[in-house]
């Protein structure tokens, strides 16, 4: 069966984007800081559609969750912030199921990216991306209620989080809304470089 896997970025002080991002277009300066290692990087800029970028440690862990990734689960706020800047040819190249409550009609973009927009609930959509997996992950990508939803329902196997050297203050944080349990996580990877700091969870079970 296909694992889930889910990475974000975050601040030192724990936080996926500042106060002004908690409107619409929900995107603000903190969000474009801490998620700046990733526009730099060669693998996503091809994805994308840029020119040049790095090619380093950081590059070759992108690379890795590229290739693993044989679909991916959002939030709707994260869809609707990404829609427009991600363009005709978004960096997913696979299907992407998004947690809505809105209906839609599948979104169909070039380079194999189609958006399905899934209204009975995030597990709905974890079960619908993982038949269309393979033997690659699935993988969440965010954003921070889509993230505590999946862990609170013990849906995870593995949770990446990339720690940017830098404090917001305030915001939107990735580890709010957990219910009160603790879980002891299985720490395999950490990978440190001048602009970001990787760390690889595995959770003990998942459903």
């Amino acid at each position: 069966m296909p694992n889930v896997r889910t990475d974000i970025t975050i601040s030192l002080d724990g936080f996926i984007c500042g106060l002004a991002a908690q409107q619409p277009p929900y995107l603000d300066k903190g969000f474009f800081r801490i998620t700046e290692w990733v526009v730099e990087h060669l693998v996503w800029r091809e994805r994308a559609g840029f020119d040049g970028g790095l090619q380093d440690a950081d590059d070759a862990l992108l690379a890795e969750m590229f290739e693993q990734a044989g679909a991916y689960v959002m939030g709707r706020r994260m869809f609707d912030s990404g829609e427009e800047p991600w363009g005709e040819s978004p960096p997913f190249r696979a299907p992407v199921f998004v947690v809505t409550h809105r209906e839609r009609e599948p979104l169909v973009r070039k380079g194999g990216t189609t958006f399905h927009f899934v209204t009975d609930g995030l597990k709905a959509a974890i079960e619908r991306a993982k038949t269309m997996c393979g033997d690659q992950h699935v993988h969440i990508s965010g954003g921070a209620a889509i993230v505590q939803q999946a862990i609170a329902q013990r849906l995870v196997n593995e949770m990446h989080v990339h720690i940017a050297p830098v404090l917001l203050g305030q915001g939107t944080r990735l580890f709010d809304q957990l219910p009160d349990s603790m879980v002891e996580l299985d720490r395999f990877r950490v990978v440190d470089s001048p602009a970001i700091t990787h760390l690889g969870f595995r959770f003990p079970t998942a459903g």
